[in-house]
Formats: C-alpha cells, structure tokens, sequence
C-alpha cells in the first residue's frame, strides 16, 4: 500500500564487499539501448533507455518514461563495497516531462532496514527543467549489508537522469574506506558457489514423491529448527548435500539419513505453545504423519512443533510495524541466468515453502498447495533453457493468484517470450472482448486503419478464446477481470514487424495488419489529469492518480456546499491519505479494516490483528453524496482507500470488481536472479471478510460496453452522477 512506498526498494540480495570500480553514473556507456550496468526494478511497464540527444552533460542521460498510472518504475545501481562514514549523499540530474498520478526522483537505501529516501516528499512533478537533487542518509556501516542507488518514476510521464554523484562525509566516494565486515556462517560455505554439482534427477513417479518429501522436510527444518534459525547453516547448499545422500536410497535408508542430519544438526529446547486466539489459517503439517515416514523421524519432526525458536530466524524476519515477512538473506545468484538441476529444484523449494509458511492468502489457493510442489518439479527439472526455466517460476507463481505477484526487472527471455516489439494500440476489454480503447501514440495508432470500440477476435490467424486460454497460466493475479486487464497489455507485442488481425467493426469483419515498433520508438501521448474539478450540476470530482495530501483542506473547502463527491480509484493514489482524507467525508469514527499475519515463532499461523479506525471530524464532515468509482485498475493501496472511504454513511461504490490483491509487499529472489512478490499481509474487512481474490464489490455494478467505448462515453462515471443527481 503506498503509505509503505519503500517496500518494493529490498534487498537485492546479499552483497560480499571488495573493492571495486564504480561505473557508469554518469550514463555514457549503453548496452541495446539501455544504459550498461543499471538494473530494473518496479510493477509497471514503463521503458527504460538511453537518450543520446538529451542529456545535461556528456554523450547520453537515461530516461524513464511511462504511459500508465499503477505503481513505479526505477533503475538502480548497487554499490560495490560498504563504506566508513556517517553520512552518504547521492547527487545527480534531473528533468521531467508531464509528470502525473506519482512523483520523480532519486532514490537511495542502506539494507537492510538502515536508511532510505526517493524524494517523494518533494514532489517533484509536471514538467522541469534540468536540475541538481540530492538524498543524504546517515550510514551504519556495522548493520549494512549494501547500499543501492537510483532514480525512480512513479505513475506516468518521463523522467530523464544524468551525472550522478555519490559522496560520504564531503568527499567523493572513490576515495572512501571500505568498511569490513565479518562474514557469517552462511556466506563462509563457499562449497557449491560455481554449482550444485547436480544433474540427470530421476523423474520417475517414485523418485519425484521422494523429492516432494524431500522438499516439505527441507523447507520445514529452514524456518522451524532453531538452529537453522540462528544462521548456522548455509541452507542452500545443505539441500545438494543431504540429496547427494539420498539420491539412491531406499525408503528405509532415506528416514534414517534425514533422522541422522536432523540429529547433526544439533539440539532444541521444546515448550508447549499456548493455545492461539483470533486464528485465520493453522499451519498445514498433517503430512508429517500422512507421509509415511519411519516412527523415529516422524516423532523428531512433530518435536521440531513445540521447538523454541529464535524472533528472528536469519532466513527471515519482518518489517517492524506493518510485519510482513523480509526474506532478506536469500541469495538470488545473479550470475546464473540458467540455474543447474540442482538450484532449479532450489528455486522450486524456496518458493513453495516461502508460500507455505510466509504467506496470508494461502488459504484462497484452492487447491492442494503439496500437489503443487509434486506437479512442478519435473517442470522446473526439465526446463532445458533460460526461458524455460523463467517460464515455469512464473507459472508457479501464478498458482498463488496474487496480483502483486509477477517476475520483474531481468527476465530479458521472458520480454522475448512475450514480444520484444509493441503496438500503438491501446487494448481493453469490454463484454470479455478486447476492444481498441485508443492509441500510445496517435500518429502511429492512426497509420493502423483501427478505430475505438473494434472489437479484435483473430491474432495471426488464430482465434482470441485459444489466444486467451494458452496465456492464463503465465499471467498472475487474483481474479480473471485482472488477468483479462494484463493480456489487453501482451496481446499486440510480437518479434515480428507486422501482425495480422481480424477484428470485428459495425458486425462486419474486417482484415488488417499493423506494423509492431521498438517501445522506444512509440511517443506516448501524456494525459496530465489533476487531482480536482467541478462538474456540471455542482458535482465534485477527484482523481485519486494525483492526489496530494497538502491539498486536501484547500479542496475541501471549495467543494463543502457541492451536492455530491466523485473520488475516482481508478488508478494508483499518488499519496496515502486514508486518514487525512478519510475523516473529512465523515462524521464519526469507524472501523474499517483488520489484518493477518504470522511470526517466526509459529510459521504458518496467521491470527487477526484488532480492527483499525478511521476517524470522523463531526458536523464539519463532508455532507453531500459520495460516489467511489472502481476497476481492474483499482488495486492494492486503492483497494485499502476504497475500504476506508465507503465507511462513510452517504457513500456509495460504482464500477466493477478490483485487482484483489492488497497488504503491503514482500520482495522475493529466486536463483536466476528472479524478482518477484507476495502480499505480505492479510487485508480483511471487520467482520473478517476476504478482500483477496474478492476485491472491493461495488454497490452499483457497472462495466464499460463496447457501444460506450466507441463513444467515449464514461458509462460508470456517468451512472455515478445520476445517482448523485436523483
């Protein structure tokens, strides 16, 4: 939710510090196109590039530049070594062109947990000129494990950075000290560091059971053995050691190695756990007894239950006050694009048991989440390339049906996958059509012969229903409309320079083809929208994509003798004002929303947390009509905000059913470097009501028509002023 903007920005993995050159802040050196050495990071589909006519100094600036309004888009640069100082400046330029519904700017953050700062208290917006900014956090050398630097975009416009500096107490960074730190136990096993030395895993039915079993008894020692906990082990490579062991055993023979690398592990301490009040989801360890284990090795895990276990597990811990979990300490092995057998069956490992004990939803997966882990293994196994590999995790991850769940920032096989070239065609769907809504650019959208409200219904040939039915598995989210909402943004990608439609228009059908382009080559037309206007009948409209909180009693002000409020969520909230708006619009307090979550000491029990309150300010609240509009777009933060505003007693919600992914996220890394993320919380309505999968059902359901797009008509904003109105 965006009152925790800074979550996205974690750990990019554990970082072992040497002294290194620092390179390419200033952006002169490109790689395709993109400046050489600066990752991606963020939930958008913004590009990415380099821009070798605009720049404040040298040969080249990067540029970020984003149509759409839901989340951010960043690049980032993490440095080298952790330095000795107090205090850490990075500086640079910055310029802006129409930038709206979020903010630009630098950014840097000590991990884990140290510092951090994106310049959102500045604002910086709209369009600027070439300007020097600068972020300065206090270090903490002792408790660092890196520091990354960068620039971010959040919602749409573009953004163009250059000459970035960093300095530590005054003076520039290449002549600071490195600041050396002990290694831990983990990062001191080096054995499997150029590989698991794993390869041609029996896949027979047999076998793949003994490696579900393997995987279950793995991910259960990492967060439940207190001496695993405590960071004793380097987990990772202990996986490729006990199945080097168990790789030709017999059943007998496998209980009794695994009963004898429990033991070795060393002792526990057990106490009887109290019995837990207000639960949502019990952990799910039935299979410590169903699975057919020896007597000895069942009875050692089912002590391993009632083990005393550290807060903190190294594997593991949570951001204070939200508490979602922070995987923090898990390798993400960037320089393995294509992981080996045995850091593929890893990834694997890691990422279900992350689901199985970390995360809040796994009750809504609607299946048997131990089925999974079995059906995916040969998958994961028999991935015989980059892409392969790339596009079983996402399936994976798709299996959870989280919104804020995707892969992000390096997958360039999967951007392959997908279509490396785009249309200017702007897609969404209406009567479960997609539909031409309108053009990324104009002249290029013009050149297709396409006009709003064409309905396509053959790509190449081939018919929409297969088209849609073959790409559900490798698009997460929640719900089907949100699915539907990212294929309308895969559909007109290609590697190829043409596409060949057939589209549907006034009930006759028609063919046509259209040329695909570089994103780069698109030119994006910028639709600034500010946070308020008036519309006809003194009706109030604001649109939460700008929303500023500073603005809020000025606006107010204006409009407390208006006969109704439009707050459209449409779109990300640019600032988080549940609380600063929401007590304006009524009059008593009230409560709103409650939350889930689990800690170390219980993985896998997840328990209510009292209700939260939004406040009221009495006679001086907002006494018109409130109309909330709603979409596929509508999600996570706008989700929360949504819950909060309908408490008010004259509200009412129009529009259709939201993205249904909400709960502040938590970043995870797969071998491969893959970048992906869960809800990290549970986000429930007072009378404990599922919001996930869900989202926010309005009162009033409306969804936009093809008649209606083709007449750019706002059909749910128009029912909402009706209602107002009458």
């Amino acid at each position: 939710m965006k009152k925790y903007f800074i979550v996205p920005f974690l750990l990019w993995g554990m970082t072992s510090f040497a002294q290194q050159k620092i390179e390419n802040l200033d952006f002169e050196t490109s790689e395709n196109n993109s400046p050489a050495l600066w990752k991606l990071m963020g939930n958008n589909s913004a590009k990415v590039f380099s821009d070798f006519n605009e720049k404040q100094q040298g040969k080249a600036s990067a540029v970020i530049e984003s149509e759409g309004t839901e989340g951010f888009r960043a690049i980032m640069y993490t440095l080298p070594n952790n330095y000795a100082g107090r205090k850490i400046t990075l500086s640079g330029y910055l310029k802006t062109e129409n930038v709206t519904d979020g903010f630009a700017g630098l950014w840097m953050r000590i991990d884990p947990e140290v510092a951090f700062n994106n310049m959102q208290n500045v604002g910086l917006k709209g369009t600027n000129d070439w300007k020097k900014y600068e972020v300065t956090l206090n270090m903490s050398p002792e408790n660092t494990q890196q520091i990354v630097i960068g620039a971010l975009l959040s919602g749409k416009g573009k953004i163009w950075v250059d000459d970035l500096k960093v300095s530590i107490d005054g003076k520039d960074i290449e002549n600071a000290k490195i600041f050396e730190k002990k290694l831990t136990k983990v990062e001191l096993d080096k054995e499997f560091d150029k590989g698991s030395t794993i390869s041609n895993i029996n896949l027979g039915q047999n076998n793949i059971e003994n490696l579900k079993k393997l995987g279950l008894i793995w991910g259960y020692l990492k967060y439940y053995h207190p001496n695993v906990a405590e960071g004793n082990y380097n987990w990772d490579y202990e996986l490729f050691r006990i199945y080097k062991k168990t790789e030709n055993a017999s059943a007998e023979q496998r209980d009794q190695i695994l009963t004898d690398w429990i033991k070795g592990l060393g002792k526990f301490q057990t106490a009887k756990n109290s019995e837990p009040k207000n639960v949502k989801i019990k952990p799910d360890l039935d299979w410590i007894t169903s699975s057919g284990f020896s007597k000895e090795l069942t009875e050692l895990l089912l002590q391993l239950k009632d083990a005393k276990r550290p807060k903190v597990n190294y594997y593991v811990d949570f951001f204070p006050n939200v508490e979602n979990p922070d995987f923090r300490h898990e390798n993400p092995y960037r320089e393995m694009k294509y992981p080996d057998e045995g850091f593929r069956l890893l990834s694997l490992y890691r990422y279900w048991n992350m689901i199985q004990y970390y995360f809040p939803y796994k009750n809504l997966i609607e299946e048997d989440w131990k089925g999974v882990l079995k059906e995916f293994i040969p998958k994961f196994i028999n991935a015989k390339d980059e892409t392969e590999y790339n596009l079983a995790s996402l399936e994976l991850i798709g299996r959870i049906h989280d919104t804020h769940a995707n892969i992000w920032g390096n997958s360039k096989s999967l951007e392959k996958y997908f279509g490396e070239k785009y249309s200017p065609v702007k897609l969404t769907f209406a009567e479960n059509k997609p539909v031409v809504e309108g053009f990324y650019d104009e002249n290029l959208g013009t050149q297709t012969g396409l006009k709003k409200g064409d309905v396509i219904t053959e790509i190449n040939g081939e018919n929409m229903d297969n088209i849609i039915k073959n790409m559900l598995k490798y698009l997460p989210a929640s719900n089907y409309p949100t699915q539907l909402r990212d294929i309308s943004r895969k559909l007109l990608r290609s590697n190829a320079e043409t596409i060949n439609l057939t589209i549907l228009r006034d009930g006759k059908t028609e063919e046509k083809t259209i040329k695909t382009y570089a994103y780069s080559d698109i030119k994006i037309k910028k639709e600034p929208k500010e946070f308020f206007k008036m519309l006809d009948g003194n009706i109030a409209y604001v649109y939460m994509g700008s929303v500023n909180a500073d603005l809020l009693p000025e606006v107010f002000e204006k409009i407390k003798n208006t006969k109704g409020l439009v707050i459209d969520f449409r779109s990300y909230p640019s600032d988080f004002v549940v609380f600063k708006m929401g007590k304006l619009l009524k009059p008593e307090s009230s409560d709103f929303v409650k939350f889930t979550n689990t800690s170390n000491s219980q993985p896998g029990l997840f328990t209510f947390t009292p209700s939260l309150k939004t406040q009221g300010t009495g006679k001086k609240s907002y006494q018109g009509k409130i109309a909330i509009l709603i979409n596929e777009t509508t999600q996570s933060s706008a989700e929360y905000h949504t819950m909060a505003f309908r408490t008010a007693p004259n509200a009412k919600v129009f529009g259709s059913t939201t993205a249904g992914a909400d709960g502040n996220v938590s970043d995870i890394k797969l071998p491969g470097n893959i970048s992906t993320m869960i809800s990290g919380i549970g986000i429930y309505y007072p009378d404990g009501k599922e919001t996930q999968r869900i989202g926010i059902v309005p009162d009033v359901e409306v969804k936009p028509t093809i008649d209606g797009i083709k007449n750019n008509k706002d059909e749910v904003l128009e029912k909402a002023t009706k209602w107002i109105n009458n």
